[in-house]
């Protein structure tokens, strides 16, 4: 799994011209899944997006997570992010996970973000087009790769 962490101060997902989703203090997730994952990289992952210390103190140092700043959480699908440049300009999804996988990946992961958070997240539809609104905080944006643990 690939995702894209951006601190925001609000963000919002609009699918056929309708709102579906929105928050304000929080973080953004774009989620790539790959026919490799597992539920130990579900586990892992929401427990860094979810502890992951990017959020001001009072000192204006990021030492706060999502938890403790009682922030919400976006959380939209992107098979994107798991696109392969290394040959010619026209990116290879090869390791993109196809429906049947990463559509009951993709609801565990809303889940098990859910419990480690501790209340309800917002999502995105998967496979949906979808268009995605955010204002990024400082700006601040992580990356993380579950097969690189980095």
């Amino acid at each position: 799994m690939k995702v894209v962490i951006q601190r925001v101060t609000q963000a919002s997902v609009t699918i056929d011209g309708k709102l579906k989703s929105s928050i304000d203090l929080g973080l953004l997730v774009l989620l790539g899944i790959e026919d490799a994952d597992t539920l130990e990289d579900i586990t892992w992952l929401s427990s860094k997006i979810i502890n992951l210390r990017i959020f001001n103190d009072e000192n204006s140092v990021m030492n706060l997570s999502l938890k403790d700043v009682k922030g919400a959480l976006l959380l939209i699908s992107q098979f994107t992010l798991q696109a392969s440049t290394k040959k010619g300009n026209r990116p290879s999804y090869l390791k993109a996970a196809k429906a049947e996988t990463a559509v009951p990946l993709n609801e565990k992961m809303i889940l098990q973000l859910q419990f480690d958070l501790g209340k309800q997240i917002q999502t995105g539809v998967f496979g949906a087009d979808m268009k995605v609104n955010l204002l990024n905080d400082g700006p601040v944006t992580i990356i993380i790769d579950t097969k690189n643990r980095e």
